[in-house]
């Protein structure tokens, strides 16, 4: 049997099939019982305040059990306003919290994130491109389909990069990713700066603080197919990506294509992150800690961590959106801006834990 190689310790057996389900059920039984008490309580608040037994009654009435007892308006606010807003956030969140998986595993570094190869920074620049060319005003679409073009271009850039002289290098790949990172966010900053109406300086930065107050139904059904399939093929790879942990030769000897795997992983994480990014802007840190309180929770065996990851991101973002929603109501704080908050702090404790093991 193959070994498991941890991010942070020595070779561990790996988990037998059984004890993989079993970890799996639990947590995604606890997970998806607190994502439907978040949401429950995310459809009553909210300026317009909606009684929980009406919104749970409605929700109910949606999936063909019993007969909403709340108000025409109440019924119209949870179907067509919040219950988008909570889906997107719930998808967008489980697609960096599994691409932020995929990426500490690839890069065996559990300070990695989703956007380290500059995903999101070209996701920012096509949302530029679209705010300051006034095509966000022709159509609500054409702002997610830049940002998604500008999130595929950085990440074919980096890969091109990554490929000189015709051998793939990680190393590369991860400066190439910087590189481009900075180059991208000097544009978006150039252009806040350059532009003289105050009105798309105001656009872009609200995009880039990242939120869901735009989110429609139809937002939904776009991101959702592309964010499940992505996030399928990560996790049916998963085991191999097992096996690269431990070392890419021991990977070969076992069977496993490793210049496939890895290629698989990295596109599929950075379209899922690109589609994420599309629909939300930028939101930090979602893919650095829920990864890493996975991993510390149920261990560093992707079969288990990808899809927890999926459903703690998912989580996590739904709680930091309502929150976002209620802590200045009526008005709102951009969700990005307070994962920023939530986030920052616990990349700090990383960095001190991290070299205190080295000292």
């Amino acid at each position: 049997m193959a070994p498991e190689l941890t991010l942070n310790s020595g070779v561990k057996r790996v988990p037998t099939g059984s004890t993989v389900l079993r970890r799996l059920f639990v947590g995604a039984l606890v997970l998806g019982g607190m994502t439907v008490l978040v949401a429950i309580v995310a459809a009553s608040v909210g300026p317009f305040r909606v009684p929980f037994t009406h919104t749970a009654a409605t929700l109910l009435d949606l999936i063909g059990i019993g007969e909403s007892t709340a108000k025409p308006t109440e019924q119209e606010i949870i179907q067509s306003i919040r219950l988008p807003r909570i889906f997107l956030a719930f998808v967008v969140g489980a697609a960096l919290g599994i691409s932020g998986g995929i990426m500490q595993g690839l890069f065996r570094n559990s300070m990695a994130d989703p956007g380290i190869i500059g995903v999101s920074s070209g996701g920012a620049v096509g949302a530029v491109i679209a705010i300051a060319t006034g095509l966000s005003t022709v159509s609500t679409f054409f702002l997610p389909l830049f940002a998604f073009i500008g999130s595929a271009v950085a990440m074919a850039v980096v890969f091109l990069i990554a490929s000189v002289g015709g051998r793939f290098s990680m190393t590369t790949l991860l400066l190439g990713g910087i590189a481009v990172s900075s180059f991208l966010g000097a544009i978006t900053t150039a252009t806040i700066i350059l532009t003289d109406d105050l009105n798309v300086q105001r656009q872009i930065i609200f995009w880039i603080a990242g939120g869901f107050d735009t989110a429609r139904w139809e937002s939904v059904h776009i991101a959702t197919p592309i964010i499940v399939v992505g996030a399928l093929i990560t996790i049916f790879v998963a085991r191999d990506l097992n096996l690269l942990l431990v070392s890419e030769d021991e990977a070969r000897s076992l069977g496993v294509q490793v210049g496939l795997v890895r290629n698989t992983l990295l596109v599929s994480a950075s379209l899922i992150t690109g589609t994420a990014v599309a629909f939300s802007g930028i939101i930090a840190f979602v893919g650095l800690v829920i990864p890493h309180i996975v991993r510390l929770i149920v261990g560093a065996d992707h079969r288990v961590l990808l899809p927890l990851s999926a459903l703690g991101g998912g989580l996590f973002l739904l709680i930091a959106d309502t929150a976002a929603r209620i802590v200045l109501s009526p008005a709102e704080l951009r969700v990005g801006v307070l994962t920023a908050m939530i986030g920052a702090p616990f990349f700090i404790y990383l960095l001190i834990r991290s070299k205190a093991r080295l000292l």
